[in-house]
């Protein structure tokens, strides 16, 4: 399970390693949204926690000492994928770059 976090913090997601959602919390004032931007704001953070728990479990099969051609075989993202498509998604989405990822 991840977790992923609108910028401001008023939309937050909580999802499996699919990118199922598990529990969706929405501040109040969000709700006057747009529901077809609100649902867009939703579902890109289920993607982008699953992409984020896919990491975490790459993470553990590597220092569980799975190979890295075996590691390549499962699918799951690399940081730089993952760091990749957060700014992507930060810039359609119009707002300052914050992947968790990048240098600081």
């Amino acid at each position: 399970m991840s977790t992923a976090m609108s910028r401001n913090g008023s939309i937050s997601v909580r999802t499996t390693e699919q990118g199922l959602p598990l529990a969706v919390t929405v501040e109040p004032d969000q709700l006057r949204r747009d529901p077809r931007d609100l649902a867009s704001e939703v579902l890109r953070l289920c993607k982008q926690a699953a992409n984020r728990a896919g990491l975490a479990r790459r993470e553990e099969l590597a220092a569980a000492g799975l190979s890295s051609e075996m590691l390549a075989l499962t699918g799951l993202p690399k940081p730089e994928d993952v760091a990749r498509q957060e700014l992507a998604e930060e810039e359609e989405y119009e707002v300052e770059p914050q992947s968790w990822l990048r240098s600081v």
